[in-house]
């Protein structure tokens, strides 16, 4: 297991010696985590984690999707099944099926993440392999058993100073509400995702209305009524910490309906007859009517669009949502978030944090947007991009227009615990070469870098989000 000290640091001097001088000042920085899917009852119950296949496979969609894509099963590899078919439920099992395929993961981001929590975690020295399946399981298993290696010691142990979950409106949010009472001091805050109640072609869309109304004593069935019950949730969700909405929509499309058409829309979404491009106007609607509720109650509106979510049906079918067959599309940004930014495109009490898996819209649409709209904010490079060379391409295209401090440095949106320091490891050593690059060529001088440095692992995420 080859982790060298200078990996993903520029290859040759005086840019590499540079790189890992940066480094060294923020290795150790607290992790601010504001944007994630790790499950607040790891945090709530404090129990320890059942094997490493339930820890490592399971649950990592970047994992098993790669495995899924060479032909391993998804039972095989203990997914749970939607329709409640069988799957393999013996960790050891899973494991050796995971070890005798993990070269399949070679030169991807998933490798070093592995690699990375394998060693600094757990402490293994060998690539782990079918031949050293066992032997790294059996370490990883004696580990999982000892206090130290419980959710809110790691939490600690990795520096952590806040991690947010992701939570739908009809959560009651229990598990938030164990961590708050029980007296541990880690902070674990929700972020509020309204999909299932905005999103007219969500499962249960109009079911999902009717229970946001009874969770709120709002009546749903009116346009002015299902505003408040948001409202109602909002202002519950901040109870527990909340900083941040999260909108995970097909397109960035905004629009600024007169009250009457929007209420019109709202009662085919509920009647069930909107077509595809009225689901499309209501989700657009409600992103700017998302931004009107932040400018009242200071919450940060993000918005990750551009993925055709569950490009499989028969997965879709056998397994339900996040199993790696979502996949990225074409994105307009310029004409798609005009009606939003028109409205509130200058406010300086909104925040509107974008994404996108479309990297040929960063420097075309995304940068120039962010260098001009007060309000806007670059999100990181995300999900199919939060690789080494993903993270620099969207470096070189977002910088030149937008700078540095139009973007909110990292988050690792995972639901794989123990990548999240090695996600926020790779992000810094990926800043530091860029730096280093631009101080080694003359654009930037060295003392700028290292404040630049600062900001992009501590600092923007804090401001940005809130925190």
């Amino acid at each position: 297991m080859d982790l060298r000290p200078d990996r993903l640091l520029p290859l040759s001097d005086p840019a590499r010696s540079l790189g890992l001088s940066l480094y060294d000042t923020v290795k150790d920085l607290p992790i601010i985590s504001p944007h994630g899917h790790t499950d607040p009852r790891w945090f709530a119950e404090n129990e320890a984690f059942p094997d490493p296949a339930r820890l490592f496979v399971t649950p990592d969609h970047y994992v098993f999707r790669m495995l899924y894509s060479q032909g391993v099963p998804l039972e095989g590899l203990g997914v749970p099944r939607a329709d409640g078919g069988p799957v393999e439920t013996d960790g050891r099992t899973i494991w050796r099926l995971f070890a005798k395929n993990v070269h399949l993961l070679r030169g991807t981001p998933s490798r070093l993440w592995l690699d990375h929590s394998f060693h600094h975690v757990f402490g293994l020295t060998e690539r782990l392999s079918e031949a050293t399946a066992d032997a790294a399981y059996d370490q990883i298993a004696d580990c999982l058993a000892r206090p130290e290696f419980r959710p809110r010691a790691l939490f600690e142990r990795f520096g952590i100073e806040v991690l947010a979950t992701t939570e739908s409106p009809l959560d009651d949010l229990r598990w938030h509400r164990v961590i708050r009472e029980s007296g541990w001091t880690g902070r674990v805050i929700t972020a509020y995702r309204p999909d299932p109640v905005v999103d007219p072609e969500f499962e249960g869309f109009a079911a999902n209305v009717v229970r946001l109304g009874e969770l709120t004593g709002e009546d749903t069935a009116t346009w002015d009524g299902y505003l408040a019950a948001h409202r109602v949730r909002r202002a519950y969700f901040k109870e527990f910490g909340a900083t941040s909405t999260d909108h995970g929509h097909p397109s960035a499309r905004t629009e600024n309906l007169p009250k009457e058409e929007a209420a019109r829309l709202f009662a085919k979404a509920l009647a069930g007859s909107c077509s595809a491009e009225e689901a499309d106007a209501f989700r657009g609607q409600m992103l700017t009517e998302m931004a009107r509720m932040s400018i009242e109650d200071g919450m940060v509106l993000q918005i990750h669009p551009g993925s055709l979510r569950n490009h499989s049906g028969d997965i879709f079918a056998r397994f339900g949502r996040d199993k790696g067959f979502d996949i990225p599309t074409r994105t307009d940004y310029v004409r798609a978030l005009r009606p939003l930014l028109e409205a509130h495109g200058t406010d300086p009490r909104l925040t509107v944090i974008v994404f996108t898996l479309d990297e040929t819209t960063v420097s075309r649409e995304l940068a120039p947007l962010a260098g001009a709209y007060p309000v806007l904010r670059l999100g990181p490079a995300w999900w199919f991009f939060d690789s080494p060379e993903g993270m620099r391409r969207f470096r070189e295209a977002a910088t030149e227009t937008a700078g540095f401090y139009n973007t909110v440095g990292f988050n690792d949106d995972t639901r794989a615990f123990c990548s999240i320091p090695a996600r926020h490891d790779v992000a810094r050593r990926v800043d530091c070469a860029f730096l280093a690059t631009l101080v080694a060529s003359g654009r930037l001088a060295e003392d700028e870098a290292f404040e630049v440095i600062q900001d992009l692992s501590y600092g923007l995420v804090k401001r940005a989000y809130r925190l």
